[in-house]
């Protein structure tokens, strides 16, 4: 933000800003890894009344793929976002999108997680619309309506959690919340939680804003997009029903229902589709049903089984809308009837972009 005017500046600070990311969260992965959880209490407020900030194994490790496709993003994003668009703040506003996916990775606190979400949707809502073009701005009114009906969901959710238990720390609501006797206004909790998270992790029937907006920044923004941001929704859908609403199998059901609805109309979508951008959009609602799928079962093995995929998924999905970019950067469009003789004229670049679509 200081050197605001002096765009190449701005791509050397944010390509090193990503190595030192990446070393940072490799050191954190490191720790958690050799040492177990590690924990911070914000301003010395001891739990469960302050700020906590939790890294487990699951969290350091979608820090340190964060990081890792943050780095690459800010490669891409030198090379491919028009200068005009770099001279409106995009490398901030970027750099404030990675730090809210971190946050949200990290807090014990599910207040605290709300606070990230929101963080998330103002920088995703200005790189959704930088540039002003009129897809852009269609794609960014579904987007924004959606995803703040959902912040107010889940911000309904939390109230009914906190005036049911009396805390909002993670770690504490797993105690308290299964010895409540008042299951059914528990349940209601875990419904909206279920319905907020849901809209963010792009659902069935909560999908149709994604496909209608990620095709429409920059391939550099998108691809951000495509392998991080609806993994919050899932990652925040995995902590509360691993930890807070354990035991009730009626959400087992809806959970497994909605994935496999998610599978279908994920790949329904995407068979239909003429434009790259909207093929790989119905790909991310297709494999966040099986994410979904893995939660529903919820045994042990159905949750290393959707962790694992996860992993590899938020990889796939960034490479993927960076494919796009450079296909559109050489043919001029992401039309895929338009797109013939890219091997027979780019052999070398036609094999690396296989190799994340065989991923």
């Amino acid at each position: 933000m200081f050197f605001w005017k002096k765009i190449d500046a701005q791509k050397i600070i944010s390509i090193v800003g990503g190595f030192i990311a990446v070393f940072l969260s490799g050191v954190l992965f490191y720790t958690v890894w050799n040492s177990g959880i590690q924990t911070v209490q914000a301003a010395s407020w001891e739990a469960p009344y302050g700020i906590t900030f939790v890294a487990d194994t699951l969290s350091a490790t979608l820090v340190l793929l964060t990081s890792i496709a943050g780095l690459a993003v800010s490669f891409f994003s030198s090379a491919s976002v028009i200068p005009a668009r770099l001279r409106f703040g995009y490398f901030p506003i970027y750099h404030f999108l990675l730090l809210g996916l971190t946050g949200a990775f990290l807090t014990g606190d599910i207040f605290n997680l709300y606070v990230w979400f929101e963080i998330i949707i103002i920088s995703s809502f200005v790189l959704i619309t930088l540039g002003g073009e009129k897809a852009q701005i269609e794609g960014a009114v579904k987007y924004f309506t959606l995803n703040i009906l959902a912040s107010i969901i889940f911000l309904t959710a939390i109230a009914v959690l906190y005036g049911l238990a009396g805390s909002l720390n993670m770690a504490d609501l797993a105690t308290i919340i299964p010895q409540l006797e008042n299951r059914k206004l528990v349940e209601v909790a875990a419904i909206l939680f279920l319905v907020g998270f849901g809209v963010k992790s792009a659902v069935f029937p909560l999908y149709f804003w994604l496909p209608a907006s990620y095709h429409t920044p920059p391939s550099a923004v998108a691809a951000i997009f495509g392998g991080l941001l609806t993994k919050v929704g899932v990652y925040a859908l995995i902590r509360i029903f691993s930890l807070i609403f354990l035991d009730d199998v009626f959400l087992d059901d809806i959970l497994l229902v909605v994935a496999v609805l998610t599978i279908f109309s994920g790949a329904i979508g995407s068979l239909v589709q003429k434009n790259v951008r909207k093929i790989f959009s119905y790909l991310i609602i297709c494999h966040i049903g099986f994410m979904i799928a893995g939660l529903g079962m919820g045994t042990e093995i159905a949750f290393a089984g959707m962790v694992f995929y996860l992993i590899h998924d938020i990889m796939v999905k960034t490479n993927l809308f960076m494919v796009s970019g450079l296909i559109y950067r050489i043919k001029g469009t992401n039309n895929v009837r338009l797109l013939g003789d890219l091997y027979a004229n780019f052999p070398k670049l036609s094999l690396l972009m296989f190799i994340p679509l065989l991923s």
